[in-house]
């Protein structure tokens, strides 16, 4: 199964058809980003959903389908994908998930320790009361208890067959010397590699071990683990493969630029009930519009995209900077007096998102290559007027940009303004330039000025396949690598063919 990262409404109950405006709403069931492995034949989701209702736990839609995906199982019966994470905004219903998945693993599904574990202590403690009272409530599965432990930091419910549910609080050593069939990181959105290294581990020796993320968004540098998850599922929307380990559920929307011109369909306006309902799952079940609308008042666009809106800060992960081109490699090429000499190329790119845009030059300089970022800046209204300034001033052999690229959009502008042909690599021709630029480099035949555009975007820029070879990959990853393309392919134009000069007059007669 591909990866979705949907913008399209989802079918709902009895009120699927209605406007936010004609009465009872229902918000999304499905995520906006999703991804699970498509080797799944079964799944476990079913009985953990009958389960839970046994119990009187009644999950919502929204909570069944997180299940059946979570817990697809391939042909042998282990798991399709040993890693889940739901991301969703808070008070939306996660604590039903969590409770119906360590329900079945508890009851029916065998496994011998189940560790659930929060980043603050009343979380943990707070989930072991919740899944005490359903289980109390229950008497078949009450029977099966032996014993409730409410001790201190050692709260857990273990049978007569021994096995157990116990609920830790997360730490530098919390979790270790334990061997869990099943670990269920809560609050997953305050998660860094301390506790991951302590409690990764304790899955190593089990033969069919699943671990389940459950969090509200990016919050920043603590948000370390959640990242690494959603830059995989967003990796996997670039390529269209989906993560083999990994099932991805994210509740969010696709937040408006400050550079969106007026009337944007792209993107989603905080303000808008629309995005209140793509965001929540739970509106029409435990949450409402209404109630979700007035929390924008009390703290603010910003706070309020983040909390009810699901938009996140997710920091860079350090383990994946300079994956492509070494830190060390690149700091040593850079030069004070580095400068283009003799003939000039010129290069556009910009982001997706029309957000940031740059231009970037390339020219012989020592025997090698000197590449350079002239100018960027947010938005893109000023790329014209400053590329006419630099054509005025530099006379230059050509003006490259990637038809198929986001800075597709202001070729033809560009050629009228400039009174030339603008070069525009083919797929191959892309691939080229970005393995001339990565030689160029390995080759130390590269020069530059380390300006901060540039180290920045190779910091964070990874690959995507492009036929037998490569490119940068401009989707999935959370850095601005306009700069780059428009480096690499500035470099590449200077040893492109180029047309003859397109005479704006000609267009006259």
């Amino acid at each position: 199964m591909t990866l979705v990262v949907s913008e399209q409404s989802v079918e709902q109950p009895s009120a699927s058809k209605q406007r936010v405006t004609d009465g009872p709403v229902y918000g999304s069931q499905r995520p906006r980003v999703f991804t699970v492995p498509g080797v799944a034949l079964s799944s476990a989701g079913e009985e953990a959903v009958e389960l839970a209702a046994r119990a009187g736990l009644v999950l919502d839609p929204w909570q069944q389908h997180v299940l059946d995906q979570g817990m697809g199982e391939k042909a042998d019966g282990s798991w399709a994908a040993p890693e889940v994470a739901v991301n969703v905004p808070r008070q939306n219903g996660k604590g039903g998930i969590i409770e119906a998945r360590e329900l079945w693993g508890l009851f029916v599904g065998g496994e011998e320790l189940i560790l659930h574990s929060a980043h603050e202590f009343k979380t943990a403690k707070n989930a072991f009361k919740r899944i005490e009272r359903l289980v109390r409530g229950c008497p078949d599965l009450h029977k099966r208890v032996k014993r409730y432990w409410q001790t201190t930091g050692e709260e857990s419910i273990e049978l007569h067959s021994g096995q157990m549910l116990r609920f830790i609080a997360r730490s530098g050593g919390s979790g270790r010397g334990f061997t869990a069939d099943c670990i269920v990181l809560d609050e997953c959105m305050i998660l860094g590699d301390e506790a991951m290294a302590a409690l990764a581990p304790t899955l190593a020796a089990v033969e069919n071990p699943q671990t389940w993320y459950l969090g509200s968004t990016g919050i920043g540098r603590q948000s370390v683990q959640l990242g690494r998850l959603r830059r995989r599922a967003l990796a996997s929307a670039e390529t269209g493969v989906p993560d083999p380990a990994l099932a991805y559920f994210e509740w969010s929307i696709n937040e408006h630029r400050d550079e969106c011109p007026r009337g944007c369909t792209e993107h989603d306006d905080v303000t808008d009930p629309a995005s209140i309902l793509k965001a929540n799952p739970a509106i029409g079940y435990r949450l409402t519009l209404e109630k979700a609308a007035n929390e924008r008042l009390m703290i603010g666009d910003d706070l309020y995209a983040q909390e009810r809106l699901g938009v996140g800060d997710f920091p860079a992960d350090g383990t994946d900077n300079w994956q492509v081109i070494g830190e060390d490699a690149w700091r040593s090429l850079a030069a004070a007096d580095s400068a283009p000499e003799g003939l000039v190329s010129f290069a556009i790119d910009m982001t997706p998102e029309r957000s940031h845009a740059a231009i970037a030059v390339a020219g012989a300089w020592r025997g090698g290559t000197h590449v350079e970022v002239v100018d960027h800046r947010p938005g893109t209204g000023w790329l014209l007027d400053r590329a006419a300034e630099l054509h005025a001033r530099w006379k230059p052999k050509c003006w490259v940009v990637d038809a198929g690229g986001p800075a597709g959009s202001v070729i033809e502008q560009l050629q009228q303004r400039l009174g030339v042909e603008v070069v525009q690599p083919k797929a191959r021709e892309m691939a080229s330039a970005c393995g001339q630029f990565y030689d160029g480099v390995a080759e130390q035949a590269v020069s530059h000025l380390d300006q901060a555009p540039l180290a920045t975007a190779l910091a964070g820029a990874q690959k995507r396949p492009l036929g037998d070879a490569w490119a940068w990959a401009r989707r999935g990853v959370n850095v601005d690598i306009s700069p780059l393309v428009a480096a690499t392919l500035a470099k590449w134009g200077l040893g492109a063919e180029v047309e003859e000069s397109v005479d704006p007059l000609d267009n006259i007669f």
